[in-house]
């Protein structure tokens, strides 16, 4: 039993971690808190976290009910969450050109008093494609124990961004540009395996459901 729990946190931690990808977010995270004391770094990486988590946590619970409302299906989700999880995964293949802001957009960031909610956790680490993910995992879900496992799956990932994020000057030191980029270019390749497996669900299913359509009407 123990097992099974531990394998299915699993699962779910390693179906979130390439979306988030807060291995991507060092150079980023530097950059707007550029001027900022170590202790202020480390509060806004926490409060970052924690509202990815809670954004995480919130597309999970409600996810299937958004889903209901704007008449939503399944397969559709996946499609487009296929899709725009792809296009985040070929930039991540790209490491030179990935998770870097517009200058307006750097300067603005670093004009805030407080940017842990936007940009560091909405969209840095919980973008539309951690959401998607979310909504499709709780679709799989039909306990609420499931939910509760995928929910600490988020809380790791989110522990783990948040070391990444403090401990980003020290990453950029020992891995240099090398190593930042071949950790990205791993990554995108596991996020563009996802994304080509959300989309194939999400085909799969349209047309499963379209022939069974047309058996009916014949």
């Amino acid at each position: 039993m123990l097992t099974e729990l531990l394998d299915q946190i699993l699962l779910a931690f390693i179906a979130i971690l390439p979306v988030v990808n807060p291995f991507a977010k060092p150079p980023i995270f530097l950059s707007i808190t550029e001027g900022l004391s170590r202790e202020e770094q480390k509060r806004q990486a926490a409060k970052a976290c924690l509202y990815a988590f809670i954004i995480l946590v919130v597309s999970l619970l409600a996810g299937t009910l958004i889903l209901e409302f704007f008449s939503i299906t399944l397969p559709a989700l996946q499609i487009a969450g296929g899709l725009i999880i792809a296009r985040t995964a070929f930039d991540m293949l790209r490491p030179q050109k990935e998770h870097h802001q517009t200058s307006p957009e750097e300067e603005e960031s670093r004009a805030k008093p407080d940017i842990s909610f936007v940009p560091l956790a909405l969209p840095l680490l919980s973008g539309p494609g951690s959401i998607a993910v979310m909504i499709n995992l709780a679709t799989h879900s039909p306990f609420w124990a499931d939910w509760i496992m995928i929910g600490i799956a988020a809380a790791a990932v989110s522990i783990v961004s948040y070391f990444v994020l403090v401990e980003s000057l020290r990453l950029v030191r020992v891995l240099g540009v090398n190593g930042m980029n071949a950790l990205s270019k791993l990554m995108g390749f596991l996020l563009l395996s996802l994304a080509v497996q959300f989309i194939l669900n999400g085909v799969s299913a349209a047309l499963t459901t379209l022939v069974q359509s047309l058996n009916a009407a014949s």
